[in-house]
């Protein structure tokens, strides 16, 4: 949960430690609405401890740090509702889905979908909560949004390769055989088409994704700095040596790179701007960014052949004419919806809306490619 900027000028002033309830008992309404703010909080604290139990080292320690947090915002509703803190309502629902599939799946996914129900916080439009808890929860969207943002770079290259193959291969295939269904050639005729649609096009996004992941790779190898400068420092003259040169390059002020030149050769002991040298024994981020090329390609290969796969089952199954192409649109508009939807997860987007998007723009080619084929079956007649 959480909300716009807590610093706003224009928000009502509130304590940031004391609830701002009237000196009147608390209406029902209230009582239910804090009772299921209670609920929901119990709910964020086993989420967040949950995923700590699957994590180590600092990460263990922020997802802790989060659950924490959330029991001293369930204690203010406890505090607010005394006897009624008992005999709770079941939490929202998707945070009953967000506790499920933590104890399922990759903690990837479950933390972009925290970062969206952190950012639904109702506190700073609520008086009964304090400034306080509504600043936590701005702070706590952001603190889960790089939580996320770390799994998301692990394993961007890999999925990347393999939400685009699947994409690539459903659109693709079925724009395929839906335009060939167009002319009105055989079923057979179709089915073989589309198998070899399949073959070629994993084959062909496979090499590409080789070829362009391999190739990043080599770029930033090629421009990441070197650690010549340490092997050469002791041989430079003093007075006139290319070290300012080198730093200047790398984008350094004259005034920066005058002064890490001196560091170089021990006129100064600190090391300021260390990121500005490499150790090449050490692994870069931006690799990990990138990803394998072997991954990439796999990925695309596997995922490619298997959405191209889906529009050509109905054939396989001994479908034929326009039933054959309605099924195949089917099967691949739901396969569209649930890549959509999980690029939409992993983004912290909304999953419906990015899987409407993969939708249109997947049956929206295929439509085209459909006419385009009977006209082009009509005139060849």
């Amino acid at each position: 949960m959480s909300s716009p900027d807590p610093a706003d000028p224009s928000a009502p002033a509130r304590p940031a430690n004391t609830p701002s309830t009237k000196a009147s008992p608390p209406t029902p309404r209230q009582i239910r609405r804090w009772r299921k703010y209670l609920a929901d909080e119990q709910a964020e604290g086993r989420l967040y401890t949950a995923l700590a139990e699957r994590k180590r080292g600092e990460e263990r320690q922020i997802l802790l740090g989060l659950a924490a947090a959330e029991k001293r915002h369930e204690q203010h509703w406890r505090d607010l509702l005394g006897a009624d803190a008992e005999r709770l309502p079941a939490p929202s629902a998707h945070r009953v889905l967000l506790g499920w599939m933590a104890r399922i799946f990759g903690s990837v996914f479950i933390l972009a979908l925290a970062q969206r129900a952190e950012g639904g916080s109702p506190y700073d439009q609520d008086d009964d909560a304090t400034a306080r808890m509504a600043a936590d929860e701005a702070i706590h969207e952001e603190v889960v949004r790089a939580l996320a943002t770390r799994g998301r770079e692990k394993l961007s290259g890999g999925f990347r390769a393999a939400v685009f193959g699947a994409n690539d291969g459903l659109v693709s295939n079925l724009a395929l055989i839906v335009g060939m269904g167009g002319t009105g050639v055989g079923a057979g005729v179709i089915l073989l088409t589309g198998i070899a649609g399949l073959l070629a096009g994993a084959l062909s996004m496979a090499a590409g994704e080789f070829v362009s992941v391999r190739s990043q790779r080599e770029l930033l190898d090629a421009t990441r700095p070197t650690q010549v400068t340490l092997r050469a420092a002791p041989d430079l003259d003093f007075d006139h040596n290319e070290l300012i040169l080198v730093y200047r390059a790398r984008g350094m002020s004259q005034a920066d790179a005058e002064h890490r030149a001196l560091e170089r050769l021990n006129v100064f002991t600190c090391d300021c701007r260390p990121e500005l040298s490499h150790d090449p024994e050490e692994p870069a981020d931006s690799h990990e960014i990138v990803g394998s090329a072997w991954t990439a390609a796999g990925s695309s290969f596997v995922f490619f052949a298997v959405g191209a796969l889906i529009p050509v089952l109905p054939y396989l199954l001994g479908s034929e004419g326009i039933t054959a192409i309605v099924i195949a649109s089917s099967l691949v508009g739901v396969a569209l919806l649930a890549t959509g939807a999980a690029v939409g997860l992993l983004s912290g987007a909304s999953p419906l809306k990015r899987g409407l998007r993969q939708l249109g723009i997947g049956l929206g080619a295929a439509a085209v490619t459909y006419l385009l084929g009977t006209l082009l079956g009509g005139t060849v007649a």
